[in-house]
């Protein structure tokens, strides 16, 4: 498998936008491990793995200066190898608004996206793909005090939904481009509280830019979830019984989780009941149930065979909300009705006919073994709670000792500087069978080769279809990957020059138009504008 890597994608997205300057980027992607929550009210659950990612994107407006951070990501990627689907969930983007003209923002995010929905270039193994996110209009996300600082112009609600709309369709047009049409590309949106004329309306002018260039076919945009196409199998395996559990995945911060927690713990009068508490077990209660197996062993199986039924049920009114009352009713939500716009949009790709060119080698890969330039997710939590906690972006000079901190940082965890060595403890040599021991003292006779239990072995690995069948093992078999310098500067770390012509700016633009249109209708007849005189009142 060639190894794609992401940093390498990022920088290749930057190095088109006009402009000189220096880009330097930081990529940390934690190596897969369990993630139970994604579905957690599907019966069962379906398997899952979970990988961080965080990319903090700085700039260098001249050899001699320093760096300063002007954008940030922190996304998710949910692996579901049942159905071979993967999931992107982008968490938060936010920029310091420190940076030179035009933001870098919007190429770093539609590099990400473009590298995980593109098939040639993802790094997880699955056939079907899609992009998950939450539109919220926020002074800031990622950088602490970046609100405060004068540059920094957030977008407003209703312009951040049309700014996302206007990524995902580029990246939809990209893809479609790539494979010649053969994926199958659905995009959706919901603005909740709006129509969908409404919606339309409100996004019209943010998103007429992006029709100029159209692809081979009409990419069109659905209003509306997507959990009723039939063409994109999604992430969850399906339920024989209505399950409002296995269509809504569960995110970190997002409104939906929310409100699904709220449905599955309502009851059928309408009031929110506790999860049930777990009684302590005692020898008592163990003894009783022991005597009541051994007694009636066919009314203890017809029990347990009903409390199975019981367990398969959908827990609150998971079995009765439908996946359109869900959407109808996010719109009553308070995440929804403040004031501000929401949005919610999700991009899925699939093809009919996938690349099996690795599919024998990936099959007996463990979804969790981790992958060159991977770090531990504890790196990523420390950078994250360094970025929240310990920096502060409200100035230049603060921004760009932030910087410097954040990035020290990373460098100094890969090298291992802040890792404390083990202390070696010297244990007491242990006494061996052929020392005699002391006569005052007890000895207790060793058991006899013929009662020994059998040397235990390992079991032959299970094989199907010629091969190895990967155990669910829990814990981690894997251990969690080293960072060395070689990682950071072969994977972490990275950077690119970039010299454009800068981008011309509407009002030169404006002013060129006009004397180019005076400069061609020089023989025009000349118009002679009047003014408008006022009638003046009678004064008494």
């Amino acid at each position: 498998m060639s190894v794609n890597l992401l940093r390498n994608a990022l920088l290749d997205g930057l190095k088109d936008l006009p402009g000189t300057r220096e880009f330097h980027v930081h990529v940390l992607v934690s190596s897969p491990r369990k993630h139970a929550d994604l579905y957690p009210y599907a019966l069962p659950r379906p398997r899952s793995y979970l990988q961080d990612i965080l990319i903090l994107l700085s700039e260098q407006r001249t050899p001699d200066s320093q760096r300063i951070a002007v954008s940030g990501i922190e996304a998710c990627v949910y692996n579901i190898p049942t159905t071979s689907c993967a999931i992107l969930y982008v968490s938060k983007v936010d920029s310091t608004g420190q940076a030179c003209s035009p933001s870098p923002t919007s190429a770093l995010v539609h590099s990400l996206l473009l590298f995980y929905a593109d098939p040639a270039t993802r790094p997880v193994e699955a056939q079907h793909f899609w992009i998950h996110l939450f539109a919220r209009a926020q002074n800031q996300y990622l950088f602490p005090n970046s609100s405060e600082f004068v540059g920094k112009r957030p977008l407003s609600d209703v312009r951040l939904c049309g700014w996302w709309k206007r990524i995902f369709t580029g990246v939809a047009t990209e893809l479609d481009a790539r494979s010649q049409s053969e994926a199958i590309i659905r995009l959706n949106y919901v603005l909740p509280g709006y129509s969908e004329l409404e919606a339309e309306n409100s996004l019209k002018s943010m998103s007429s830019s992006s029709t100029s260039s159209s692809p081979p076919y009409p990419l069109r945009w659905t209003y509306g979830h997507p959990y009723s196409q039939q063409d994109i199998p999604l992430p969850c395996p399906k339920s024989e019984v209505l399950n409002l559990g296995h269509y809504i995945p569960w995110f970190d911060d997002d409104p939906k989780s929310r409100f699904i927690d709220e449905i599955a713990y309502t009851t059928e009068n309408g009031r929110v009941k506790s999860p049930a508490r777990k009684r302590t077990r005692t020898n008592s209660r163990l003894d009783l149930a022991k005597k009541q197996l051994e007694e009636d062993g066919e009314d203890v199986e017809m029990s347990a065979k009903k409390d199975d039924r019981k367990d398969e049920r959908p827990s609150g009114e998971l079995g009765i909300v439908l996946p359109d009352e869900f959407w109808e009713r996010m719109s009553f939500r308070q995440e929804c009705v403040a004031g501000a716009v929401t949005g919610f949009f999700t991009l899925g790709v699939t093809f009919p006919h996938p690349a099996s060119s690795n599919s024998s080698m990936h099959s007996s890969i463990s979804p969790l073994a981790p992958q060159p330039g991977q770090v531990s997710s504890q790196i990523n939590k420390r950078i994250m709670t360094s970025l929240h906690t310990a920096v502060d972006f409200s100035s230049t000079d603060f921004a760009t000792r932030a910087t410097e901190s954040l990035e020290g940082a990373i460098r100094g965890l890969c090298e291992g500087i802040a890792s404390i060595p083990t202390p070696i403890i010297q244990a007491p040599r242990p006494i061996r069978a052929t020392d005699r021991p002391p006569k005052a003292e007890r000895r207790t006779p060793e058991p006899s080769s013929l009662l020994a239990l059998p040397q235990p072995s390992t079991p032959p690995p299970r094989m199907a279809n010629g091969t190895r069948i990967v155990p669910d093992v829990s814990p981690n078999p894997f251990p969690e990957p080293e960072p060395s310098l070689e990682t950071y500067n072969s994977h972490i770390y990275g950077s690119v020059c970039v010299s454009n012509p800068d981008r011309p700016s509407k009002k030169a633009d404006t002013t060129a138009g006009v004397k180019e249109s005076a400069g061609s209708s020089a023989d025009a007849p000349q118009v002679t504008v009047l003014t408008v005189r006022r009638k003046k009142k009678r004064t008494e």
